[in-house]
């Protein structure tokens, strides 16, 4: 169970009727720069990952933390990725943990610029062995 004692099935069957309030909360959250203290609030339970279960070292530790605190995270990384990507900090070359760009990608546009560009570029091989 959550911290705050709700379960997520609650929150979904009555979003109508907490749609208004959740949104007064999380707009005074968002302009006062504070998140309640109960949304900060988690369990922290054991998962097992694989393999013998009495092994404590086949664990990881989950947070369950409040759905509400949980939607509000989820704002936050919304705006803070889109000021990011609207060139306030990411160039376009960047691409790890970026949505719809990958390190496949990234090597290909490097690829394409190496071969492809008009521009001298030197490159400088490496030898495997002292790739550590």
């Amino acid at each position: 169970m959550r911290p705050d004692g709700i379960h997520p099935r609650v929150m979904r069957e009555l979003e109508e009727e907490l749609a208004k309030p959740l949104s007064i909360i999380y707009q005074q959250s968002w302009l006062s720069g504070e998140v309640p203290y109960d949304w900060k609030l988690a369990h922290v339970m054991p998962v097992c990952k694989q393999g013998c279960k009495e092994d404590p070292g086949n664990y990881r530790p989950v947070s369950l933390t409040s759905v509400p605190g949980k939607v509000m995270e989820q704002f936050i990384l919304s705006a803070i990725t889109q000021h990011l990507q609207d060139g306030h900090g990411l160039r376009p070359s960047q691409h790890g943990f970026r949505r719809g760009r990958s390190c496949l990608i990234n090597v290909i546009s490097f690829y394409d610029q190496i071969f492809y560009s008009t521009k001298f570029v030197s490159l400088v091989p490496y030898p495997e062995d002292k790739a550590d």
